[in-house]
């Protein structure tokens, strides 16, 4: 029998090596190589046998066989495709530059290409064989009835090629393992590598006799040939969970990408129960071939707790399927694949505001995340955040959508503001003038929410706004209320304007070292003090969060001086003007306590000590008195 010895050509020697030694990351991939290599042999023939004559060993089934040989350290792949002769094994497995794939691709008919399904390029993929193989042997009969050949080398630069008689049509790729590689023999982990990469080809892949691909690449399929129960265990198993999905989205787009796209929303969010930051959850395939398991490729870092699959053939993987070459077009498809999503949650939340206030408050704080750190999907996100409100349901969040709808016609801002709960937020000064006038307020009660709000900006052309911001403006309620609004908030002070004046000048130099001004409050009704921000951005919640964040990285709290704005018409203000004028040193001692007072009301850090000291210093007084 005639054995030909060949060479390989110099550029394929340089990239073999490579190959080898460099170009993977994970040594499991080879398996996924080979066998994506076989079911492009199988959907070759399969394609031909619709479109001209079966061929020799037409009866044989379309599938792929693994055999393992624990004692010989073998790992044996075979497919019933369609075959190489001895020039096409030549060609295909002694240069790289050849691709079996994309050469058979030119030759279709421009409307016959919808119909095949290749994955990648014959010979780039089987030379990761040999990162495994100290020899490989490659048995091949083409479909056309020609003498079969074996091809075999070790990798090291030379390839033989003989005939081997009695083949049947397809290939089978004989593997030697190393010394170090010998658990590739070994059923569980073959198995758990095809269930990994492999699990979706469109051909059996059986190992010992058993199937091992049995779940159904249904992302592939049309929707309304999948049943809920398909979906549901399609879930289960790419999810790895027991429960039924809260949300399911299965789409597909042409343009500008080719996409198969199926994501679940779970029902659970496992960051929050203490397991800590979630992997993605959503896998990159291309033609049914895992490529990027757990892809932080394919959508923003906070939509994490998704999971599914995505599918695109016009990705352009590098040679090693690892890894995207074209970042535009990457992020061409994360953009397609999130605008999507994010128009689905909007629909299920039109559909069903119930079930999606669920989705809400276990997984709104993904959506967050999104809205302060990827200004790409703002205005979508905007419609998805809910926050309760001053005429909302306690525990019922609303849309800003919905706020907006309520504005009155003057209303040219969306109003919010922080609290630790509901009840302490309407129990606070910074509510008062929104009741009275009957606008609207958002409640955001997550140190979160200042930040999110503030990197949102604007809703539907409205702003929006803090109403701790010293120069909050408030629509009036009517032309009577503005005009006794004016002045305290509605209520007539009983100090002459030399008083007020006077009053407003004492309490600067007495709290100059705590203030940065203290002005005349044209919206506190009940409460007699409000600390407003100078800063119209840096919200009181969001220099509370900046500073316990410093405090944790034993950083000197650096808090920026506030404003304070006196209610002139509250009886302590008032008293404390005449108490100037009898005790001024006790008057200090309550301007100070008036100011801790309103430090605490918008959740800022005092000195606790010194403020509990001075506390009973004045209830001392009040008692002998």
């Amino acid at each position: 029998m005639k054995t030909a010895t060949y060479e390989f050509k110099a550029e394929t020697k340089k990239l073999l090596d490579i190959v080898i030694h460099s170009l993977y990351t994970e040594r499991d991939v080879f398996i996924r190589e080979l066998i994506s290599n076989a079911a492009d042999a199988l959907e070759k023939f399969r394609h031909h046998s619709l479109t001209a004559e079966a061929g020799f060993d037409s009866h044989l089934p379309l599938e792929i066989t693994v055999d393992l040989d624990e004692k010989e350290h073998s790992l044996t792949i075979t497919d019933t495709g369609i075959g190489m002769t001895q020039s096409e094994l030549e060609a295909n497995l002694g240069t790289i530059a050849h691709s079996g794939s994309n050469t058979f691709l030119l030759e279709l008919a421009e409307a016959a290409k919808k119909d095949v399904n290749l994955i990648g390029q014959f010979g780039v993929g089987f030379y990761a064989a040999f990162m495994a193989a100290s020899k490989v042997r490659v048995q091949s009969r083409s479909w056309d009835g020609s003498e079969g050949h074996e091809w075999e080398s070790d990798g090291s630069g030379s390839f033989t090629i003989k005939e081997e008689p009695g083949l049947r049509r397809g290939t089978k790729i004989i593997v030697d393992l190393k010394e170090d590689a010998h658990d590739y023999a070994v059923k569980w982990k073959v198995e758990s590598i095809i269930k990994q990469y492999s699990a979706f080809v469109s051909f059996p892949i059986k190992l010992a006799g058993e199937t091992v691909n049995t779940v159904q690449a249904i992302w592939t399929r049309n929707k309304s040939e999948i049943t809920e129960n398909d979906y549901t265990e399609f879930y289960k198993f790419v999810g790895n969970a027991i429960d039924e999905p809260l949300y399911r989205l299965h789409f597909s787009a042409d343009a500008p990408l080719a996409i198969n796209a199926l994501l679940f929303v779970p029902r659970e969010n496992f960051e929050v129960m203490g397991f800590g930051r979630v992997d993605p959850g959503v896998n990159l395939y291309c033609q049914r071939i895992l490529i990027d398991q757990h892809s932080k490729n394919i959508l923003p870092e906070w939509l994490r707790f998704l999971k599914g699959v995505v599918d695109s053939e016009d990705l352009p993987l590098n040679i090693s399927r690892q890894s995207l070459q074209d970042n535009s077009l990457v992020a061409k498809l994360r953009k397609v694949i999130t605008k999507r999503l994010l128009k689905h949650l909007d629909e299920e939340a039109a559909k069903d505001s119930e079930a999606y206030l669920g989705f809400w408050k276990t997984f709104g704080i993904y959506l967050k995340e999104g809205v302060t750190s990827d200004y790409e999907f703002q205005k979508e996100l905007g419609r998805l955040v809910r926050f309760e409100s001053s005429k909302s349901e306690a525990g019922k969040p609303i849309a800003l959508a919905d706020y907006v709808l309520r504005m009155r016609p003057d209303q040219e801002q969306i109003y919010y503001i922080n609290g630790p709960s509901r009840a302490a937020i309407e129990a606070g000064p910074y509510t008062e003038m929104f009741r009275k006038n009957d606008i609207e307020i958002l409640y955001t009660m997550e140190p979160i929410d200042d930040f999110v709000l503030s990197h949102l900006g604007e809703f539907d052309g409205k702003k929006l706004v803090s109403a701790d911001r010293a120069d909050l403006a408030i629509p009036k309620g009517s032309e009577q209320e503005g005009e006794a609004a004016a002045d305290g908030g509605g209520k007539d002070s009983i100090l002459d304007k030399d008083a007020k004046e006077g009053l407003i000048a004492w309490l600067k130099t007495a709290l100059s070292g705590k203030v940065a001004d203290v002005v005349e409050s044209k919206r506190l009704v009940d409460s007699p003090a409000m600390i407003v921000n100078p800063d119209g951005y840096m919200t009181s919640t969001m220099e509370r969060v900046l500073s316990a964040s410093r405090m944790e990285k034993g950083l000197v709290h650096e808090g920026s001086k506030k404003n304070l704005e006196i209610n002139l018409a509250s009886p302590l203000i008032v008293q404390l003007s005449q108490l100037i004028k009898t005790d001024e040193s006790f008057a200090k001692e309550v301007s100070e306590q008036i100011f801790d007072n309103a430090m605490i009301q918008a959740g800022l850090l005092v000195d606790t000590l010194g403020m509990v000291e001075r506390n009973y210093r004045i209830l001392s007084r009040a008692v002998r008195e």
